[in-house]
Formats: C-alpha cells, structure tokens, sequence
C-alpha cells in the first residue's frame, strides 16, 4: 500500500467546490426511476443517460471530482466506442466503482440487513482498478425503529441492535482494508435511513453509535485514515416525524456529532443525501461549511439529489440531452458552493 499516493486520491475527491457524483444505481433502482419519467431501462438507454452526465463538460470539469459506477458501467463504451472511465477522467474527474452485492436478512435479527460482497472482493478490485477505477464505495444500511427519544421506524423497537451495528461496522473495514491493499480509496458509508418518524435527536444517538463502532472496526483492521473518505448521513429528521428541524439545526448537530465521531486524519467527509430533496441537500451542505473551521473538508456525494432534475429534463430523448446537461450542470454547480459555503437560495431563484 502506498498511503502518499492514496491520501493524494482521497484529498482530490474532497477538492474545495467539488463532490461525487453517485451515478452507481443497481439495474433495479435505476428501473425506478426511469419509470418515474417513462423510460424503458434497457442497457442502452442505461448508457445513454449516463453519457449524457459524463460529457456535461462544465459539470464535470468544475464542480465534479469523481464518480461512483455501478458494476455495467464501468465496463460500457460511450456510443463512439470510448470507455465511460475514459469520458470521467478526460473530464478531469476520478473514476471509482460500487464493490458491495446488497443486502440480506441478518440472521436473529428481523427487521435488519447486513451487507454482501466480501467473498471474492480483493480479486475484482484488482480487475476494477486495472480499468482505470481509483475509489471505491460500499454502503451498509442501518434503520432505526422506535425507542429513544424519537418514534418507530420501518423496523421494530429495538432497531437498530448492537448486532447489526457491529456485523455491519465490520464488513465496512474489511472491505476498507481490502481496497487500501488494491490501492484503492475506500469510500466508506454506513447510512442511517431517514425514514420513520424518529426525531432528529434520535437520529443523532444512533448515528453516533454507528460512527464510533465503525471507526474502531477500522483501527483494528489497520485501516489508513488518511487513506479514505467517510460516507455518512445527516443528523436530521426521519421523513414522517411531524417536527422537522430547521437547515441550521441539522448543520449544528451534524458538525457537532462529527466532531465527536470522526478523527482529524480523515481528508474528507462526503455526504449522502438520503432521500432529501435537491435544495434541502445543497442547503444543509451549505450551512454546515459556514460554520467552520472543520478537520476536514465536509462536501456531497449525491445520486438523486444531483440527479432528480436532470433526468427529468432528458426523458429518454435524444432532443433532450442538452436541457439534461444544464439541469445538471446546475445541480452540481449550486452544490460546489454548498461545499465552500457560498451558496444561497437566491441563486436557486434566479436559474429558475
């Protein structure tokens, strides 16, 4: 493992302005939401709408420092015959690719799910970095059901339990480790889902929780901090709590909780908007690098939320590319300034 060349990847990721782009939906999400604007999801149209993204050269060459590929992607050619890794890094982004399998049921654990992909893991990194991909990412998802100081969840009152944390806090290091030992930067996130209606507070206790265990799991497993980016969620308020907290609530109890998390030698934090809307992502980002200073660079790894708009605007036609590459264009420009606290909502007013 060469650290220098790792923190060197790590640190371009979280450069000032920029964030990741989370364009690694598997075939089954990606079906979704190209339902949602009745687009069949064929592997053509799969590869036509993520060109689209990878050749928005003011996105991509401004405010884009990496993006995350589903395992088809990695492998696609553009229609002209160029390799998409090949699109990514002409645009001076940094190519990097989803390694987990999913999720299955935890076993004595209902409700819960552990994540997949360990088996086999160190040989397809070696594939995927030898096709240009740098990072790396694997997400483990932790619900919260009732207890605390919030409500239930999707899951029972219990969740979510100490097992799941550690089974899953686990396999996030050893996946970590594997990566570093490929030379490839680990992304690592284990999300807290926002669904329920669990309080922002409760959300807080339980990310805390994930965070701390995970973080021992790395130190065990020899992990180099300065050598990965941390995925997390935001300490915020689960979708059908009837008291959501305000955007300067969540950055305060985010920054806070991170603080108490995350040691100084990780280059950077990468958000996940998890189910947020577009401006409300760009705005919490926003109002948490206000705050200031921060260990580290604090920035967005979005799918939907840099994704929504332009999807919507493409629609699977050919006619449509361009209104697709401005709608993202400017999702990821309004972002860039949400991760150098520049942003404003007048500014979302004004491209309007």
């Amino acid at each position: 493992m060469n650290l220098a060349d790792l923190n060197k990847v790590a640190l371009a990721m979280v450069t000032p302005g920029k964030g990741i782009l989370a364009a690694d939906e598997s075939s089954g999400t990606i079906k979704k939401r190209f339902d949602a604007i009745k687009v069949e999801s064929t592997e053509d149209n799969r590869r036509d709408y993520r060109e689209m993204l990878f050749r928005s050269q003011e996105a991509m060459s401004k405010y884009i420092s990496g993006v995350i590929l589903y395992d088809e992607t990695i492998w696609q050619n553009a229609k002209d015959g160029t390799p998409l890794v090949k699109l990514i890094e002409q645009a001076g982004a940094i190519p990097g690719i989803k390694v987990d399998e999913g999720t299955q049921a935890l076993p004595a654990c209902p409700g819960e799910l552990v994540t997949v992909g360990l088996d086999r893991l160190a040989e397809r990194l070696a594939k995927y970095y030898e096709r240009g991909a740098r990072f790396a990412k694997w997400r483990a998802v932790i619900d919260i059901g009732g207890g605390g100081t919030g409500g239930r969840g999707t899951g029972g009152p219990s969740i979510p339990t100490m097992t799941a944390i550690r089974v899953n806090a686990h396999a996030l290091a050893r996946y970590a480790a594997l990566c570093q030992a490929a030379q490839i930067v680990p992304i690592v996130e284990p999300e807290v889902l926002m669904d329920g209606d669990h309080d922002i507070d409760r959300c807080y206790d339980v990310t805390q929780r994930v965070l701390n265990r995970t973080f021992q799991e790395l130190r065990v497993q020899r992990v180099a901090l300065e050598g990965m980016i941390l995925k997390p969620n935001m300490a915020i308020s689960g979708k059908k709590c009837p008291k959501q907290a305000s955007v300067q609530e969540v950055a305060e109890k985010t920054v806070r909780l991170l603080k108490s998390c995350v040691p100084a030698a990780v280059p950077g934090i990468a958000f996940l908007s998890g189910g947020q809307s577009d401006e409300e992502a760009t705005a919490h980002l926003d109002a948490m690098n206000k705050i200031g200073p921060l260990p580290w660079r604090l920035t967005f790894s979005y799918g939907r939320a840099l994704q929504a708009a332009p999807q919507k605007a493409w629609s699977g036609k050919a006619d449509n590319v361009a209104a697709g590459q401005r709608a993202f264009s400017h999702r990821a420009r309004m972002n860039g300034l949400a991760s150098t606290g520049t942003w404003d909502a007048g500014l979302e007013k004004r491209a309007a």
